[in-house]
């Protein structure tokens, strides 16, 4: 997640960025398809896992990938990691777009406050909806980092490491899903955007010169650090949601009821206001969904002590707790994906 930076003198801020229940608990879940327990869904829900997300975090976040800085070496050897990975899967890319990458050009960072970026991508894969094609679900994440700084390499487990392996677990659940003959009815995009740390630049691209219409996309679920603690919740299963209800009445509702009968963690709403003073609202690549009347929801772990340092490393991560707010924002994406209606679009 971007740092915030308060201009001294001008109102402008510059932004970028219970008891746990096991999946088998699903189970007994009533009302929503995403959580009453069927078959299809407690399969899927069951390929999110810890081992798994560990493994490709302990690669994402390695020292190999030197930092994951926008269009360095590293964070494109991390990108080839992420589009192999999507390939054994069998997920493609938009028939659109061509490829895996959309290219995030270094003049339209440059405009933008990069001054010296190099050209980047953004990593996108994709499963075709089974009734309404048309209809996009994204769950994204960003996969760069901070680098390198004085030979010291920052691996971003964290920020955002964990959010990007999180929606490569996200990704193999859908597919698991698919192949038994249950795929989602809605298309889903899985959006590895570039450029957070600088400026939310590869959101901001991906939003100017959308693969599928805008009007078409029915949700954001952002994922940015989801992998630690931070010290008012320490040893707590939680999780921070940010800007769920801003544009839909529907779509709070929905995470909560998944929430409910899944892990049932705790479902903080501290920062969930324009106007706290972190502003993280507007400071994750969901902003740029929301600013084009997109609802979203931005799961988020708090701002913990190794926040942009060289010691946020795979060895801190709590794996039990990131693949438990995993699999809520597997449930939520289920939920929204396979109800009859898209979600409303009903607040300004």
């Amino acid at each position: 997640m971007r740092k915030l930076l308060v201009p001294i003198f001008s109102a402008v801020v510059l932004v970028s960025c219970g008891t746990a229940k096991t999946a088998s608990d699903v189970s007994s879940s009533q009302n929503s398809s995403a959580v009453k327990g069927d078959k299809a869904f407690l399969s899927a829900y069951k390929e999110i896992n810890a081992a798994d997300l560990k493994k490709n975090l302990y690669v994402i976040a390695s020292d190999e990938m030197e930092g994951r800085d926008t269009g360095s070496p590293g964070q494109k050897k991390a990108g080839e990691y992420m589009v192999n990975y999507y390939k054994n899967l069998g997920i493609s890319f938009p028939k659109a777009l061509g490829s895996y990458y959309q290219k995030v050009p270094s003049e339209f960072m440059k405009k933008r406050g990069g001054s010296n970026l190099p050209d980047s991508e953004n990593i996108l894969a994709f499963i075709e909806g089974s009734e309404k094609p048309e209809e996009i679900v994204v769950v994204s994440a960003h996969y760069d980092h901070v680098g390198m700084q004085n030979g010291v390499v920052y691996n971003g487990a964290d920020d955002d490491g964990s959010g990007t392996v999180g929606v490569m677990e996200i990704a193999k659940a859908f597919q698991a899903a698919k192949k038994a003959g249950n795929g989602p009815k809605r298309s889903i995009l899985f959006l590895h955007v570039t450029g957070e740390e600088h400026g939310l630049f590869g959101s901001e691209y991906y939003t100017d010169n959308p693969v599928f219409p805008l009007a078409n996309t029915v949700v954001d679920l952002n994922i940015d650090m989801i992998g630690r603690d931070d010290p008012e919740n320490r040893g707590k299963q939680y999780v921070y949601v940010i800007g769920s209800e801003m544009l839909s009445s529907q779509l709070k509702v929905i995470n909560e009821a998944a929430n409910k009968k899944t892990n049932n963690l705790e479902l903080n709403y501290k920062y969930d206001d324009p106007n706290d003073p972190q502003r993280l609202y507007y400071r994750s690549d969901h902003y740029n969904f929301a600013k084009n009347n997109i609802p979203v929801a931005f799961f988020f772990d708090g701002i913990h002590e190794d926040y942009h340092k060289p010691t946020d490393d795979v060895e801190k991560i709590d794996y039990d707790l990131l693949a438990k707010r995993t699999q809520l924002v597997f449930a939520t994406a289920w939920e929204i994906a396979n109800r009859p209606e898209r979600i409303i679009v009903d607040k300004k």
